[in-house]
Order: structure tokens, then C-alpha cells, then sequence
């Protein structure tokens, strides 16, 4: 501790008799009266007493620094960081580095004449006039020392030694080896460095990630960077950094969830920089080495280029160039924002959720182009508040709502997204993406084309006649709908008449055929013969009047608002044609009754056939169904007007009709869930491993997630067996006792995990050892090579590294060469594969259809027969099936 002889002389006397005198090595005399005391006299240690005062005009060296840890690693002081002489913390600071680890009074600054108070009741800091500015909270007992530990936490003690209060629980914007940032807290960044008021960055920790906000919004995510590897699906407790890397840790800390291998150092720190960006940096004698940041890209950063700022990235990662786009010249008043050339208008303010004072006048609102090429940082992080309408709706969304300062809109998928509340920066994509940007701004009244909005006297004489002649006229059109509509009952075929609601539908274009809820019950008779489940509800074997087979899916899971939405869903799936993807004969709605009418596929779902007791499939015929389905994902990424991800691609949701043609099924239905229900497909690990890893991750999901889950069916379809199998068979071709079809394990025995096998036998070059056993040979082992090389390289972990479903196609074709699967981005599978087996081994009484998606999820599960642990999200294989 630090503190003046007259202190000390005072402070011995009273405490010579406290435990922790032998721990700071108190000296075992006392000064004798000093008057007056002299400021310049100080001597220091690591523990200070109740009744301590400290300011930093009180010390010599002009840091008033008045403890430090036991070796002198730490110091806490009253500090000003920058030298500035206006604003003076409560500090912790390592020495070596003269580095901020914490500070108390960040948001309430004091000046050099401020003090720190040490009483019985806790820390207390007040201004030079005594102006109470930080405390402790309320303490269960009695302040008995306060001990700045070795690893810079401060911590205060009671007379039993336990602690009462410590700094590393209300952490800052740094953190240290030996602190934990538990789920719930964050680290906030300063206003600079020289400045420590809370900035507007934050970094949190959620129960899968850690993720990076600006305004309420995520831009960054820890699992998006390539040097963060996923070794388990447990709950994140919380975050820690040692001498080997960054952690995120689950079950206790027993778990790592998340890691960032670095390389060895006794002292670093993880920061939230004031810049935004997060980084992980060592000290070594006398310089910082950054080691880890996210996100790496500035363009990233919300706030980096201002508002509406447009950053281009430069000919170095590092070095960003910020301008306006088009449309925009930088504010002369501001020169970290933009505004729009045209005077005539001008950026809205958003309003607050309590208030509607700001709501606009649609006529005066505008859109400025941002043009193509320019995205947003929040738009990989959140949903389109609507999908499949046009550009005109979502401009109309934003105009209704002031909160809503501009829109973002995607072509190919109609889908809208909201800028809400707060403009960032906008980014140069580099790509040739679809989503085209708009800022809202209002156009002066007085500017309207030139004219004024003068109210006319001849209006006010006009205006009542004219309210009563349009009532008049809404009567008559009222009383005529009215009238047809019963017309239109009186002519019908069918028990029930649509509302004038469903006669609002036929508006609608590219609408499939529309069905009577009473024709359909007559078709299924009354629903009798179920042929299948999935996420959106039961499907049904019908016949229609003109005997044609249909299959009616009863959609429960309905979460679009009015039929309506609903409308321009089915009008999106029912336009959709391709030889490789289940038609949408037609739909109903009725009431409350959803149902979609496909056609019947007579040979039932991939998988009964694949991994059935029944005939095997001969090569030829798996070729064709590879190809097939290829083909119909290729039409949805990039064939048909809006692109479609599937999402669910796994071999319940490929039907086979005549002559073992593939079609997909259950595609563009992820439009129609619930918002409580979008959570299904994060959740989905029942389905037996063909989600891609971005799905654990919560990170973007694109087209290449379909790609992924490919790669896996495409595997399955090689070896006839299911690649997450808690009994792998042996290559008998006898034996059927498994639905699960035939192993490849070369053991013969124990569980397996298809892929890793698939990988191992990719590095030695022996192919046919993967083909189902059932062919007896009725395989090359070159047809087997190109497709286990086109399976690897779908399944990359990286997702930029998969090729798209067009270059599958090609491939699985022969006309474009198989590429060669990257190594370095299929080594998580062997995680996966003894994950899988020490989980096998505990689940060995569960039933196939129970197991888990990914085998990390298994790592150390505890089941009984009554079902999966309840700890886990778990959806069954069945769950999400296709009509059949």
C-alpha cells in the first residue's frame, strides 16, 4: 500500500492486531507523531485498512498509486489516463505495461483532488467538495482490508478473510488471465483511450457465442472466424483467457465450447478496443503483440466510416477508405456522417417506443438508391421483417413506421429488411449480390415539386359535401360486394363459400389450384391414411375426383399474419417447375385450415428405400438420384426467379416416383413457420447430421448450408448406411437387422461415424471400401471416388470452400472435374468421429432415431430408456419428413 507516514503511524496502531497484518507484512513498530505530515513520504504493500483515504494529489510520483500486488505485477491507483490532467479514475493498471485493466468511476470521472475512501461499508468515491460519484453495492458484512491479488483483482475482505466484493465481477473492457466473463455480463468499450465513459460498443456472452453489439446490434460473432473451433454444443457459462488461448467453457468450466489456440504467454488481455473491434493481445518484456481480432475487416465496424458512411476496403486489410455513396456528400457541420445532395431533403429522426410524436406524413417521405454493391453489417444478423414482396411494400413498411430510417431489399427472394432507430456505416460487399439499399429522408414541404401546401379557402366550403359523397359511394360498393357474394353462394359446388377475405386471394397472380376443405376430407377420406410427419404438420394419401394420387399435408405450424402472406407464399412454391422437385398441385384455405396438395410420389421417401430391408438400389439407379436431386437444389439456388434454400435437405424430404426419379420436397416451407418456431431449424439436431455447422454457430446461413447437407446425403447414398449409426454392421450383406443398412467400419464392430470413415479411406486411396456391400461389387472404384470427392468437398467446414450446386451438377455430370477436397477443412470431422463413439458408448440403449445431430452434442450425455437428456434441444428424425 501507499500512504503517507502520518497515515501509516495512525493506521499501525490502530491494526497491528488484524489477521492479515503477517500477509502484508505490516512492520512491527510505529512512527512516532508527525506535524505536520509531508505529502512526498510514501511507502506501499498490498493491502490497505478501513479508514484509508487516497487521492492522486496526495502521492509523490504523481500516479497516486497506493497499493500494489504482492510482486508488484498490478497497481491501483487514482490515474489519469493520457496524462490529461481533468479526468482522474480509480484504477487498475499492470505495471509492466502501464496498462488499464479496470476501472471503478469510468462514467464519473473526478479531478486530482478527488478521493478514494476505504470504510467498513466499502470503497467509496467522491469530487474534491466531497460530491458523492462511485461505490461499492451494499456489503452483507464489515470491510475488514482491501487486497489488490497478483492477478490484478481487487477484491475486499471481511475479518474471516472471505471475500465480500471483487472487481473482476464487474469487469470493464478488459478482461485478464484468472478472470471469468460469465453469461450475462459484458465488456463495454470507452469513449477513447484518454476518455473512460462506457462507448457504444459491447461484447456479451449468449449460451452458444460471444458476439460483438453496436446500438443493440450484433455485427460480429465469435464463431464466425476461422480460428475459433466448436468442440461441444453445451451451454457457455462463461468466457476465459490463459497462457494458451481465448475459451468459451460450459459444464462447470469442465467443457470447452469454444476455443482460440494462441501461442504460449504468461500475461495477456482480451479487450473490447474503442474502435469496436475485439483483440487478444500478449505482453512480452516491452511491447503488446496482437494476437487475435474480430472483426478483422473495419468495414465490419458499425460506426467506423459514420453515419451513412460508405467504407471501401483498400489495398490492405487494414487501411479502409471512408466516402458517401452516391446520392450523399459528406456534412461540412460533421465530417464523420453524410447527408443527401439535395437540400430538399433531409434524414428523419427516429422515434422512441413510447412515442408517436414522430410519426410522418407518407407523402413527404423519399428514397435515396444506395446502389448496388453496398450492403449493411446488421443484415447477415438479422431476418427480413417480410419476405416475397415487392420493393414498393417494403419501402410502404418503412414509411409506416417512424422508427424505420431506410430499408435494404433482395431481388432474387423479395425479402425486406428494416434499418431501425440508429444508421452505422454502409460497406462496399465486392460482390455481385442483389440487395439494394435505401435511405429514408424527407422532402421539405415548401419544396414539393416546386409548390407550396397552401390550404385553400374553397376547400373548406367544399369538404363536407365532398365526405358526404364518398360515403354514399362506399355504400353502394359495400351493398353490390354484398350481393354478389350471395350470388356467387347460390352457384357454388362447395358446402362452404370463401369469406370476402379468400376472394381477395384470387388478386393475387401465379396462384396454384385452389381446393374446398370438404373436397380434400372427401379425397383423404376424412384423413385416414397417414403417410408421413414433418415440422409443418401431418401428410395424407388422397385421390381427387379425376382419380389422380395426391399427397395433403395439414400444415399446423402456420406463422404467417393472414392469408394474405400465405397467398404470396403458395404463389411462390406453386410457380416453381422442375423435373426434380415435387409439384404443387394446389392449396387450401379455409378458416383456419391450411393444407398444400402435392403430387403423389408412389415409391415413398429416399430413405425408406436406401436404408429398407427391401431390394437394394443398384448403382445406377443411386447415380441417378444423386444427379437428380443436384439438379433440383441447383434450380432453387439459382434457377428459378427468387432463390430458395432448402434448409432440410436430407434423404426424407427425396421422394422417388417411377423409375427411381428424385424430387425434392418441403422447399420454400420455412416461409410459412412461426416467428417463436424459426428456431426449429437451429434446433434441429435430429436429423442425423446433415445441418452444416453454421447452424450451431447461429452464423449466416446461405445456400452452401444446403450444399453441406448434400454432401452428407451424397455419402449415405454411396455406403447405404446412415452416417450417425450407434451399431455399425458388419459388411455382410445377410444381415438386415439394422435399418441403419451396412457398415464400412473396418473393425466390423461398434459404433461409427460414416464420414470420418469416408475421410480416412479418401487419404488411402480405397474407395470401394465405402460403396454399400448389398452391390457385391456393382460398383467402379472410379464412380465411387468422384463421388466421395464431390461428398468431402460439400462438407467442407468452411463454407466459401464448397463449391455450389451448379459445379456439383457438373461434376456428378463429368463435364467439370472433381475438385480435390482441402484437408485443413475436413479435420473437424475426426472430432466429430470420437465424439460420436464416446457418446455411442453411453447411448447404446437409445434407439437410432434419438441420436443426436452433431456427436460433439454427445460428449458426455446421460440418457434413460425414457428418452434423449432434456438438456439438449431435440427434435426426432421424423419430425421434419417430407410428404411421402
Amino acid at each position: 500500500m501507499t500512504v503517507t507516514l502520518c497515515e501509516l503511524n495512525s493506521l499501525l496502531k490502530i491494526e497491528m492486531t488484524h489477521p492479515l497484518d503477517i500477509l502484508s507484512h505490516a512492520p512491527l513498530f510505529t512512527f512516532p507523531p508527525m506535524s505536520p505530515c509531508p505529502s512526498s513520504l510514501t511507502v506501499a504493500g498490498e493491502f490497505v485498512y478501513p479508514n484509508f483515504t487516497a487521492s492522486n494529489f496526495q502521492f509523490i510520483d504523481s500516479t497516486g498509486s497506493f497499493l500494489f500486488s504482492r510482486n508488484g505485477t498490478f497497481k491501483a491507483s487514482m490515474f489519469n489516463p493520457g496524462a490529461q490532467q481533468t479526468n482522474f479514475y480509480l484504477c487498475v493498471i499492470h505495471v509492466a505495461s502501464n496498462t488499464i485493466t479496470w476501472s471503478a468511476n469510468h462514467d464519473a470521472p473526478v479531478s486530482n483532488s478527488g478521493k478514494m475512501s476505504l470504510t467498513a461499508s466499502g470503497i467509496n468515491i467522491t469530487d474534491q467538495d466531497g460530491n458523492f460519484k462511485w461505490s461499492t453495492p451494499p456489503l452483507q458484512s464489515l470491510v475488514s482490508a482491501l487486497q489488490l491479488t497478483e492477478t490484478g483483482n481487487l477484491v475486499l475482505l471481511d475479518q474471516f478473510n472471505r471475500t465480500l466484493w471483487e472487481s473482476f465481477h464487474y469487469p470493464t473492457n478488459t478482461l485478464v488471465i484468472g478472470q471469468h466473463l460469465v453469461a450475462g455480463r459484458f465488456l463495454s468499450s470507452t469513449v477513447s483511450n484518454y476518455d473512460l465513459s462506457t462507448g457504444d460498443y459491447m461484447l456479451a456472452i449468449t449460451a452458444s457465442d460471444v458476439i460483438l453489439q453496436w446500438q443493440g446490434l450484433t455485427y460480429w460473432k465469435l464463431s464466425m472466424d476461422t480460428k475459433a473451433y466448436a468442440n461441444s454444443n453445451y451451454v457457455v457459462e462463461y468466457m476465459a483467457i490463459n497462457q494458451t488461448g481465448l475459451y468459451l467453457l460450459g459444464h462447470n468450466g469442465s467443457v470447452v465450447v469454444i476455443q482460440v489456440n494462441l501461442s504460449q504467454s504468461d500475461f495477456r488481455i482480451a479487450k473490447l478496443d474503442d474502435s469496436g473491434q475485439f483483440i487478444v493481445s500478449s505482453f512480452s518484456g516491452t511491447d503488446w503483440k496482437q494476437e487475435f481480432v474480430g472483426p478483422v475487416d473495419k468495414c465490419r465496424i458499425p460506426y467506423f466510416c459514420g453515419r451513412i458512411g460508405l467504407c471501401t476496403r483498400g489495398s490492405a486489410s487494414d487501411t479502409p477508405v471512408c466516402s458517401c455513396p452516391f446520392n450523399f456528400h459528406v456534412n461540412s457541420q460533421n465530417t464523420i456522417s453524410c447527408v443527401p445532395n439535395d437540400v430538399s431533403f433531409s434524414l428523419p429522426v427516429a422515434c422512441n417506443s413510447t412515442s408517436n410524436s414522430n410519426q410522418l406524413n407518407s407523402s413527404l417521405v423519399s428514397y435515396l438508391r444506395l446502389g448496388y454493391g453496398i450492403d449493411y453489417f446488421a443484415n447477415d444478423f438479422v431476418l427480413p421483417v417480410k419476405y416475397g414482396v415487392n420493393l414498393s411494400i417494403c419501402q410502404e413498411i418503412c414509411s409506416d413506421e417512424c422508427s424505420c430510417l431506410g430499408i435494404f431489399y433482395e431481388n432474387s427472394s423479395g425479402s425486406c429488411y428494416v434499418l431501425e432507430t440508429v444508421l452505422g456505416s454502409v460497406m462496399a460487399s465486392g460482390s455481385d449480390d442483389d440487395r439494394l439499399g435505401f435511405i429514408k429522408v424527407l422532402a421539405s414541404p415548401t419544396n414539393l415539386g416546386g409548390q407550396t401546401l397552401e390550404f385553400p379557402i374553397v376547400a373548406l366550403v367544399l369538404l363536407p359535401f365532398t365526405g358526404i359523397f364518398l360515403l354514399v359511394t362506399l355504400g353502394f360498393f359495400w351493398w353490390r360486394r354484398s350481393r354478389l357474394s350471395k350470388t356467387a353462394e347460390g352457384k357454388s359446388d362447395h358446402a362452404t363459400s370463401p369469406s370476402s377475405g379468400d376472394l381477395d386471394a384470387f388478386s393475387i397472380p401465379g396462384l396454384p389450384i385452389r381446393f374446398d376443405y370438404n373436397e380434400l376430407e372427401l379425397a383423404t377420406d376424412n384423413f385416414k391414411t397417414h403417410i408421413g410427419s414433418g415440422g409443418f404438420g401431418a401428410v395424407y394419401k388422397g385421390t381427387l375426383r379425376d382419380k389422380t394420387l395426391v399427397a395433403v399435408k395439414k400444415i399446423t405450424n402456420l406463422g404467417v399474419q393472414g392469408k394474405k402472406d400465405f397467398y404470396t407464399e403458395i404463389a411462390i412454391i406453386g410457380n416453381i417447375h422442375h423435373v426434380n422437385l415435387v409439384k404443387l398441385r394446389g392449396f387450401c384455405a379455409q378458416g383456419r385450415e391450411r393444407l398444400l396438395v402435392y403430387e403423389y410420389m408412389n415409391r415413398g421417401s429416399l430413405d425408406r428405400t436406401l436404408f429398407g430391408n427391401g431390394p437394394v438400389l443398384e448403382w445406377q439407379e443411386r447415380l441417378d438420384i444423386a444427379l437428380g436431386t443436384a439438379r433440383g437444389l441447383a434450380y432453387l439456388h439459382s434457377g428459378c426467379e427468387q432463390k430458395i434454400i432448402h434448409c432440410d435437405v436430407k434423404p426424407e424430404n427425396i421422394l422417388l416416383h417411377d423409375n427411381f426419379l428424385a424430387k425434392i420436397s418441403d422447399f420454400g416451407l420455412s416461409k410459412l413457420l412461426r416467428p417463436e418456431q424459426s428456431s426449429l431449424f437451429t434446433t434441429m439436431r435430429g436429423t442425423r447430421g446433415y445441418l452444416a455447422p453454421e447452424w450451431l454457430t447461429s452464423s449466416a446461413i446461405s445456400d452452401k448450408t444446403d450444399v453441406y447437407s448434400f454432401g452428407m446425403v451424397l455419402l449415405e447414398i454411396v455406403s447405404g448406411r446412415k452416417n450417425c449409426s450407434l451399431r455399425m454392421q458388419s459388411h455382410s450383406i445377410d444381415d438386415d437387422s439394422s435399418a441403419g443398412g451396412h457398415s464400412s467400419s473396418s473393425s466390423g464392430v461398434g459404433p461409427g461415424y460414416f464420414p470420418l470413415f469416408a475421410l480416412e479411406m479418401h487419404e488411402q486411396g480405397r474407395y470401394l471400401e465405402l460403396a454399400d456391400p448389398r452391390l457385391e461389387g456393382r460398383a467402379s472404384s472410379e464412380e465411387v471416388k468422384k463421388l466421395v470427392r464431390v461428398a468431402l468437398c460439400c462438407v467442407h467446414e468452411e463454407p466459401t470452400l464448397r463449391p455450389n450446386m451448379v459445379t456439383v451438377v457438373g461434376m456428378l455430370e463429368g463435364e467439370i472435374p472433381s475438385s480435390q477436397p482441402r484437408m485443413e477443412s475436413l479435420n473437424f470431422l475426426r472430432f466429430y468421429g470420437r465424439r460420436f463413439a464416446e457418446a455411442s458408448m453411453i447411448e447404446e440403449n437409445h434407439s437410432e432415431k434419438d441420436v443426436m445431430l452433431y456427436p460433439q452434442a454427445n460428449a458426455s450425455l446421460t440418457s434413460t430408456k425414457s428418452g434423449p437428456p432434456a438438456s439438449f434441444s431435440y427434435i426426432s428424425s421424423q419430425q421434419i419428413s417430407g410428404p411421402r
